[in-house]
């Protein structure tokens, strides 16, 4: 990790301080045995999924990306929250020629109320967007469905939900083939001519939206509110292939869904899990649950640096300042915009963070940490994509990425370039790809569609 040395006119305090926070710093003795572990579970997930490791491995049963010859109109329906969208893709020569969007609300009746009335909404909305646009007469229209929920998926056109989270808790559902039941849900409400062809989440839409731009793109990453990342594995490294699913022989790669949040769940990387680390997780929705992604996320950044920050203030023997005394009263921003001070500091304007201090030592020492808490965030992701790309051991790839921490954040970008430089000798570059859970949905339609059209 390269950090800026804590300065302080106290020599004594500022050892103290560094010595403190010392348990926060990724060493490259560190960094290498995560690296060591990750790819270890990578390969226990791919044998024996969370039965033998803390990586899910989900096969998402995509064995070729984009490849310039997809044509026709494409539906995707994009579903995680409250808010959902029903989208048209028009392709020619594997690009996108026009895309029309529709937003559509979910109700908090629907939300938790029985499977089949939820699903019987989607199926009416996505009617409601075919009749808006006279798409009835068209014979067969294939659809994407992100399905931003934990599923299991046996075939491209097969996901069971494993549990509801966010705001939804519809019983009759976990356990289920979700593809079907909206497909039963379009029949059962007229639509003759749509069909699901393909489930995914929105990693797995981020990479192929990637695709979309440029061929080279070979990993999908969201850095958000939380994480995943997705990559092409060799097939023949895919041993548990789905649930009741025998691996298809042709199939040279396939795109593979971690979910890289749970990395460590299983107390892997506990030796890089501080005091402060563990105060967070207890006090979140779901301890023990989503490791790797309460070190950094953007649910989770502001929170960790109040809790380090009052935590080495009291040990210091100095009052934590009353204004942070409360949990999440330091946002993910408000680290962003310390970042972004740091960087380019202004005489003319204190941000209002600061004047809640009570001392110049409590300012330096609540920016260093934002400095070291943001340079853990980018030794972590690095070393998890260094690993991707060296598995791959590709000329040169693109990671196509996305989400409100890497776009909001000052510097996270580029150190989390440098940190993947240093973990690789292969050539690569990081390109912001939005709107994966959308787009890609429809894309991945269109791949599925061509793949039904070869026989494959």
């Amino acid at each position: 990790m390269d950090v800026q040395t804590l300065s302080l006119n106290d020599k004594a305090l500022e050892a103290e301080v560094a010595a403190i926070l010392s348990p926060l710093v990724i060493d490259k003795e560190k960094c290498m045995r995560l690296v060591e572990v990750f790819e270890s579970e990578l390969d226990k997930g791919l044998k024996h999924g969370l039965a033998g490791s803390s990586l899910q491995m989900e096969n998402t049963f995509i064995p070729e990306l984009l490849d310039g010859s997809e044509k026709g109109k494409f539906l995707a329906l994009d579903l995680g929250g409250t808010n959902f969208r029903v989208i048209l893709l028009e392709l020619e020569n594997g690009k996108i020629k026009n895309e029309t969007i529709d937003y559509y609300s979910v109700e908090e009746s629907l939300r938790l109320g029985p499977g089949v009335n939820l699903f019987k909404f989607l199926a009416e909305c996505i009617k409601d967007f075919i009749e808006k646009r006279s798409l009835k007469s068209i014979e067969r229209m294939p659809l994407g469905f992100t399905f931003s929920f934990p599923m299991s998926q046996a075939a491209l056109d097969v996901g069971r939900l494993v549990n509801w989270t966010k705001s939804f808790n519809c019983p009759g559902v976990i356990g289920e083939d979700v593809v079907a039941m909206l497909n039963d849900a379009l029949d059962s409400v007229g639509v003759k001519n749509v069909s699901v062809v393909a489930i995914l989440n929105d990693t797995t839409g981020t990479l192929v939206a990637g695709s979309h731009d440029t061929s080279d793109c070979a990993v999908g990453l969201i850095l958000g509110t939380g994480t995943n990342a997705s990559y092409i594995e060799k097939a023949e490294r895919v041993v548990r292939w789905g649930e009741g699913t025998a691996k298809d022989t042709a199939v040279k790669e396939v795109v593979m869904d971690p979910e890289t949040g749970a990395f460590g769940d299983n107390g892997c990387i506990d030796f890089i899990k501080t005091e402060w680390d563990r105060k967070l997780d207890l006090a979140s929705l779901l301890p023990g649950s989503f490791t790797f992604e309460k070190y950094f996320a953007g649910k989770y950044l502001g929170e960790l640096v109040r809790l380090v920050f009052t935590g080495v203030v009291k040990k210091i023997g100095q009052p934590a300042p009353e204004c942070y005394a409360v949990a999440e009263s330091l946002t993910t921003k408000d680290v962003s915009d310390i970042i972004a001070d740091i960087e380019n500091p202004s005489d003319d304007v204190e941000l209002t963070i600061y004047k809640n201090l009570p001392n110049s030592t409590n300012k330096i020492i609540l920016q260093h940490i934002c400095l070291l808490l943001s340079e853990r965030a980018a030794v972590l992701v690095a070393l998890t994509i260094a690993t991707f790309l060296n598995r791959m051991a590709r000329p040169y790839t693109v990671i196509a990425v996305t989400g409100s921490l890497y776009k909001l954040h000052p510097t996270l970008a580029c150190r989390l370039e440098e940190h993947t430089k240093k973990l690789t000798n292969h050539k690569f570059s990081y390109q912001l790809c939005d709107d994966g859970s959308g787009k890609g949905a429809g894309l991945v339609a269109a791949i599925a569609q061509r793949l039904s059209d070869q026989g494959k």
